[in-house]
């Protein structure tokens, strides 16, 4: 049933924030669009198409409120060798099988798998994201006229120092406003978005890809599709994730990895490349007062509006107004208290966080710089949890009968120590092993357990395990031995 209350909030609840936000994002998204698609190696305007679409769409069927997607750099660099190789059209395939995997993956509820990405992965994701937002205003910055530098030192003071006087209207606008303004009215020659590349003219019109609907054509693109479709979702699970903190609401995570599949398909049948969440453009929208769908919307026919029907006016918006935006964005993002709690947190948390930054930053790959920190995130609590455990020890019934008391979780980090903890030569007559307050997790755990039970049993002494919860007895019955028949030869083949 849908919740029309909630559903005029998202759209109306913040009209004048949201329209005034999604106006400061689709003028910074035009020069990042532009750029993408040469990174990708295609027109401008694929780039340009995409991130209209991407925006609009996403805006109606994305989880996220408030979170902008469109043309993204990640997804960019993916592109770059199915471009090369098999041109634009194979790149419109592989953008629409994109959004159909996308789309399963929402059904499949694998956005859950969230859950397993530590906050100190997510801080590194995004520091390193503040880096790379600024690493790539650099080459603006370079080789270009003296001009340049006052203009964008004047255009971040007017972001930082407006917000003291009046909130109004978004510090960023009025930045890219003024300087665009003073550009023109002084003739001053300073790069512009027109010399990125040329604007489209027209409205983005539905195609079918030009290209064999064969089995061959599947193979081309389902590797670099798989590709972006894990790249994509993880970037907007992340920046979802984030732009929550930020305004500290929830989100459908599912919703929104299905939203990222319909824009996909959609942005695939209207020429554009595949896409997905922006945290930069996400933080931009937020600071500057976005919290709604609405937000999203204005932000991508916002930006078609303007590459079409006003372009000639955009192109002379000066890149140094654009850059200042890009800077604050990337000094706004980064979490500066993570450098200072580096001695108060865990080294463990640390090693990831900084790890997941150093990766990232120097693959330019957000999928490699995640992937290793969930990994360092996974072998330090699994150190960590192997770690907790004890047995122990006491003779009874009038010291016939060794007691051992088994606490904690056994699996393939503590099934070493789990062995190391009984005494095998001990002359008694039997053993009673309580696991009562621990837990069997897998397969080297359910092998430790049938090595002591058998090496025991060498050494003439019966042995009795007691207590075990079902679970744990379950898969001790699945894949152990020291209760089968012929276990000795049994444990000898493993």
């Amino acid at each position: 049933m849908i919740d029309i209350q909630r559903l005029r909030q998202q759209w109306f609840g913040n009209v004048r924030g949201d329209v005034l936000a999604g106006l400061v994002v689709a003028l910074a998204l035009i020069p990042e669009a532009i750029a993408f698609s040469i990174i990708a190696g295609v027109d401008p305007k694929v780039g340009l198409y995409a991130s209209f679409c991407i925006a609009v769409v996403i805006a109606f069927a994305g989880g996220r409120p408030g979170m902008i997607s469109a043309a993204t750099g990640a997804m960019a660099l993916l592109m770059v060798d199915l471009v090369r190789d098999h041109g634009l059209q194979y790149l419109l395939v592989a953008t629409i099988l994109t959004g159909v995997l996308q789309v399963a993956a929402g059904l499949a509820r694998l956005p859950m798998l969230m859950r397993f990405v530590s906050r100190s992965v997510i801080t590194g994701f995004v520091n390193a994201l503040a880096i790379l937002i600024f690493m790539a205003q650099l080459p603006q910055l370079v080789d270009v006229p003296w001009a340049v530098y006052p203009m964008t030192a004047a255009g971040l003071a007017i972001i930082y120092l407006l917000p003291r006087v009046t909130r109004a209207i978004p510090s960023p606008l009025v930045a890219i406003v003024v300087l665009t303004a003073f550009a023109m009215a002084t003739g001053m020659q300073v790069p512009t978005v027109g010399d990125m590349g040329d604007l489209p003219d027209s409205l983005p019109v539905f195609l079918l890809p030009d290209v064999p609907l064969n089995l061959e054509t599947l193979m081309v693109v389902l590797p670099v599709s798989a590709t972006l479709a894990v790249v994509g979702l993880l970037e907007s699970m992340l920046t979802a994730q984030i732009v929550d903190d930020l305004t500290d609401t929830p989100s459908d995570k599912n919703r929104e990895a299905r939203g990222q599949g319909i824009a996909n398909i959609a942005t695939g049948f209207l020429g554009g490349m595949a896409g997905c969440a922006m945290i930069g453009q996400s933080v931009i929208n937020v600071k500057s007062g976005g919290r709604g769908r609405l937000s999203a919307l204005v932000a991508g026919v916002g930006l078609l509006v303007m590459v079409v029907f006003v372009g000639p006016w955009v192109a002379r918006m000066p890149m140094a107004a654009l850059v200042a935006v890009m800077i604050m964005v990337s000094i706004g993002t980064f979490s500066w208290s993570s450098i200072r709690d580096l001695r108060k947190h865990p080294p463990s948390s640390s090693v990831v966080m900084i790890a997941t930054v150093a990766v990232t930053v120097a693959t330019h790959d957000l999928a490699k710089g995640v992937l290793t920190g969930v990994l360092l995130s996974a072998l330090f609590f699994a150190r960590k949890v192997g770690q907790v455990l004890h047995v122990e020890s006491a003779t009874v019934e009038g010291g016939r009968v060794r007691h051992y008391g088994v606490t904690g979780q056994v699996f393939f980090a503590s099934a070493q120590d789990f062995i190391g903890r009984f005494d095998f030569r001990e002359a008694v007559e039997a053993v009673r092993i309580d696991v009562s307050n621990a837990h069997f997790w897998d397969l080297t755990a359910v092998g430790a357990l049938d090595k002591v039970v058998l090496k025991f049993r060498r050494e003439g002494t019966r042995v009795e395990v007691i207590g075990m919860n079902e679970a744990s007895a379950t898969l001790v019955s699945r894949l152990g031995v020291h209760d089968k028949p012929g276990a000795e030869r049994l444990m000898g083949d493993h």
